[in-house]
């Protein structure tokens, strides 16, 4: 065999390697996005329960005429148990707490948030979907083996029973569920929503591109247009290349240490978060911007000197502008990695349990990472279903994310 054929099968080779490398690889990433489709979609489905409703005005001690806030303070515990006895007659004490248990715990808030939305509805009578607990929600939807000992399920053979035959009445059914994209987290995986830790997200990375961004650009501005070479600005160059290199949870500590610690800023809220954040970004965003900044042509300058502009209109009236487009790539993709991180989050206190949906930058709260890492540490079958599906819009934010910067360094990209 001649030294051109050993090449040419050589290169031949080389070429079905790479190819069954990038098929490995797909191969992979579609084995993986199955998986998290086909766990995270039953949690935008929820089981619920037809039941008769009569909203008894001595049950719950409000009226037509109560307020808002009335009806938000009384007490609908009572209604739930009454209403879950007139669908299901005849129960001894032991039966019903069985079929209560069947139930979401949050029947009570469920009746609630109905009534304030329909003040006219008390004393009538009507039919509601009541949101079913989350280990029946698991049977009907096939996570749950029915065919397994009494001892090894959640759910009993009576309930079984039960299940069984409201199934054959119709009046079991499944529907979209809402309270996942607008409810905060819960102890219940039937009523656990990710609205409070997309709304921390948000505050967080409000406040890190506000801080980010133009610090970046700034920094990023003085030491390609205005400092001159030499060893102060080589060891800077160093230090910003190698802090985008430093683990996440570092700056973490940074923030731990010297914005909770040594100024005293509150814990886990989004204002520390963001900060953390915004420090883990910038050394991108200066890299970035550098760059965006390098690739305007020489002839720019010269051509906004010669007739008569100053150094700083130079820069910010001509060179700025064509470098935008670069630096907000840069700094859309850093933000979309800053999204994605947990461990500057856990060290700064936003990963506790938060009911409440906050509603500013100074209120506790949790971010998407560190919701789905809670999720994932919970033993309930449904908390399963909510990793995934809150994996899957963090990857949808991502995506997004990423479109945009392409999207815009298309858009305002000059060619040379």
């Amino acid at each position: 065999m001649t030294d051109l054929s050993k090449r040419l099968a050589s290169e031949k080779r080389f070429k079905y390697f790479a190819m069954f490398a990038m098929c490995l690889s797909l191969f992979f990433v579609v084995i993986l996005m199955l998986k998290i489709f086909t766990t995270g979609s039953g949690a935008f489905i929820r089981t619920t329960i037809e039941a008769s409703v009569y909203f008894d005005p001595s049950a719950i001690e409000v009226t037509n005429e109560s307020s808002v806030k009335a009806i938000n303070k009384a007490s609908y515990v009572n209604l739930a148990d009454q209403i879950v006895k007139d669908n299901h007659p005849n129960l001894s004490d032991e039966k019903f707490i069985l079929v209560r248990e069947m139930y979401t715990r949050k029947f009570d808030f469920q009746l609630r948030d109905y009534i304030a939305s329909n003040p006219n509805i008390i004393g009538k009578t009507v039919t509601m979907e009541i949101t079913a607990s989350s280990d029946l929600d698991q049977i009907v939807k096939g996570n749950y083996p029915r065919d397994v000992p009494e001892a090894q399920r959640k759910i009993n053979d009576y309930q079984l029973s039960v299940l069984d035959s409201l199934d054959a009445d119709g009046k079991i059914s499944s529907t979209f569920n809402l309270w996942f994209f607008t409810n905060g987290d819960s102890r219940d995986p039937e009523t656990a929503g990710i609205l409070g830790a997309l709304m921390g997200s948000f505050y967080a990375l409000l406040i890190c591109f506000s801080f980010a961004f133009p610090v970046g650009l700034l920094a990023s501005i003085y030491l390609e247009e205005f400092v001159r070479p030499g060893k102060l600005t080589d060891f800077i160059e160093v230090n910003i290349n190698n802090l985008a290199a430093v683990p996440s949870i570092v700056y973490g500590l940074l923030g731990l240490g010297m914005l909770i610690g040594v100024f005293g800023m509150p814990y886990q809220v989004p204002l520390v978060g963001g900060l953390v954040l915004g420090f883990m970004t910038l050394p991108t965003i200066i890299i970035a911007s550098r760059a965006s900044l390098r690739g305007v042509p020489p002839s720019i300058r010269e051509g906004a000197l010669a007739v008569g502009a100053t150094k700083t209109q130079t820069v910010f009236h001509h060179v700025i502008p064509l470098s935008l487009p670069g630096s907000l790539t840069g700094t859309i993709i850093g933000m979309a990695q800053a999204l994605g991180e947990t461990a500057p989050l856990l060290m700064v206190g936003m990963v506790a349990f938060v009911m409440d949906i906050p509603g500013g930058a100074l209120d506790p709260a949790t971010g998407l990472p560190s919701q789905i890492y809670l999720w994932s540490e919970s033993a309930e079958r449904g908390f399963l279903e909510k990793t995934s599906a809150g994996i899957m819009l963090l990857l949808g934010f991502l995506i997004i994310m990423n479109t945009i910067a392409v999207i815009i360094r298309r858009k305002l990209e000059v060619k040379w």
